[in-house]
């Protein structure tokens, strides 16, 4: 299933997105995506929907984050052997976690807006891992039966904040809109190997990343049971698990960063593609409705 949640800020309604392309109202039948539906159970009752039977959505407007109450949003740096090498980093010989705020998250269209004083804002396409059932002290062998689907990830970054600002990453993670989750929740069963993705992202109609899970350091199984070492997961849980080559910081000879215009679009094969416009520091439009 694809699922996801569409309408203005605050006001989303629950969906599901049919083989042939169409929305599917999901409204009659749960109030809302959450947590407790991305369950096994909750999920198993979706399954057992027919999907014709259910009211078309023909004007969905926004696209909106995929379920509502993420409790938390975990990254990995450097997860891209390419990657750590046009960062001057070397290859981590454990997963890099940090967090990113989930007052961050927005949905996969919604514009990007760039802090007061940022200079070295930049892009990042990655898969995110989204938990559907409780993990902790889980081994690698059964960490995928606690992942409930896959998404598009954006993990922005404002560099200077993030490697120039002392203290840990987390100070260029969580800055408001750094994190475009969507547009959709694939099913676990929908993705047989999150190892087999391809991911891409273009700034103003140049690609500028090009990758796939395939070469990542730790794969998703690895990262799932790792981290459930260091904290209990619970279903709505976020895993952005790193990006390929190609950010802003990498360009020889001179980085490239955002700027107010830039367009990105961005995607990871049978997830769908998100597309951002970049703005200015502007509180009305962070706080729009």
């Amino acid at each position: 299933m694809k699922l996801l949640r569409h309408g203005p800020r605050g006001h989303e309604r629950p969906a599901l997105l049919d083989t042939e392309g169409s929305l599917r109202d999901l409204s009659g039948v749960i109030a809302d995506l959450r947590a407790e539906s991305l369950t096994p159970a909750g999920l198993a009752r979706l399954r057992q929907l027919d999907p014709s039977q259910l009211p078309r959505v023909a004007s969905p407007g926004r696209i909106g984050l995929p379920w509502a109450g993420c409790g938390k949003f975990i990254a990995v740096g450097l997860n891209y052997a390419d990657h750590a090498a046009e960062a001057g980093l070397p290859v981590p010989q454990e997963p890099v976690l940090f967090s990113k705020a989930t007052s961050c998250m927005v949905g996969a269209c919604d514009a990007v807006v760039l802090p007061q004083g940022s200079i070295k804002s930049d892009w990042e396409v990655e898969l995110g891992v989204v938990i559907g059932s409780r993990a902790r002290y889980v081994d690698e062998a059964s960490a995928l039966q606690h992942v409930a689907g896959y998404c598009v990830v954006n993990d922005l970054s404002e560099r200077e904040y993030q490697l120039e600002r002392g203290g840990t990453w987390d100070k260029g993670k969580c800055c408001d809109t750094f994190g475009p989750v969507g547009p959709w929740l694939v099913t676990a069963d929908e993705v047989p190997d999150p190892q087999a993705l391809d991911l891409w992202l273009d700034v103003n109609g140049q690609r500028r990343q090009t990758g796939s899970t395939r070469t990542m350091v730790f794969g998703v199984a690895a990262l799932v049971a790792y981290i459930s070492r260091f904290m209990t997961l619970y279903p709505g849980d976020l895993i952005t698990t790193g990006t390929p080559p190609g950010v802003g910081l990498g360009v020889k000879p001179q980085p490239v960063f955002l700027q107010p215009g830039d367009v990105m679009r961005l995607g990871i094969s049978g997830l769908g593609e998100q597309h951002q416009q970049v703005h200015a520091w502007n509180a009305a439009l962070l706080d729009a409705g």
